[in-house]
């Protein structure tokens, strides 16, 4: 048996790469939380951008928008500080979902069920956007942007699941005495 056939290699190969685009998704979820906590410096940041990049020239819905949401933020904390308190449990549940990501990284074959479950949230964000963002004003090009987020999660996980098939099947044509399949088999 060559290197290249031996299932052991293949395993680790599938091991590396489960684990290099689950990190990068751990990653994007805790940035994603992280980014949750300074919305009103965050706002101001962005409307600021926007004026001063000449983008607003451009496209003066996205600066009016900017402001908007600058001025709206900033009007809320002033007078209802406590409303930001939701946005502090939305981060805190980034990094509590990112940690859920550590039973996969350890043993992805026997966690799959964790890839499965955040493909659904992942699905489960376009309708989410559809169904409130009217309700709460939001303008459609942003329900875009929303929803742009499960669909660009769902890339690393569905690479990994796709690894994790391999893996499984890898298992399965390995006995337990350490017999492989032939080739053709598998």
């Amino acid at each position: 048996m060559t290197k290249d056939t031996d299932p052991a290699v293949d395993r680790d190969a599938a091991l590396r790469r489960i684990r290099t685009w689950l990190w990068i998704f751990i990653v994007c979820l805790v940035l994603s939380g992280l980014t949750a906590f300074p919305l009103e410096s965050e706002a101001r940041w962005l409307a600021s951008a926007v004026d001063g990049s000449g983008l607003g020239g451009h496209w003066p819905a996205l600066a009016e928008r900017a402001g908007l949401v600058r001025d709206g933020i900033a009007d809320t904390n002033a007078r209802y500080p406590f409303l930001a308190y939701g946005t502090d449990w939305l981060a805190f549940a980034h990094l509590v979902i990112a940690a859920a990501f550590w039973g996969p990284l350890r043993d992805p074959v026997r966690n799959v069920w964790v890839i499965r479950w955040a493909l659904l949230a992942c699905a489960g964000i376009l309708p989410l956007a559809l169904i409130c963002g009217p309700l709460r004003g939001i303008p459609l090009y942003w329900r875009f942007v929303d929803m742009s987020f499960g669909v660009v999660g769902a890339v690393p996980l569905l690479i990994v699941l796709r690894e994790i098939r391999r893996l499984e099947w890898s298992r399965a044509v390995t006995a337990p005495n350490g017999f492989t399949a032939p080739a053709a088999v598998r």
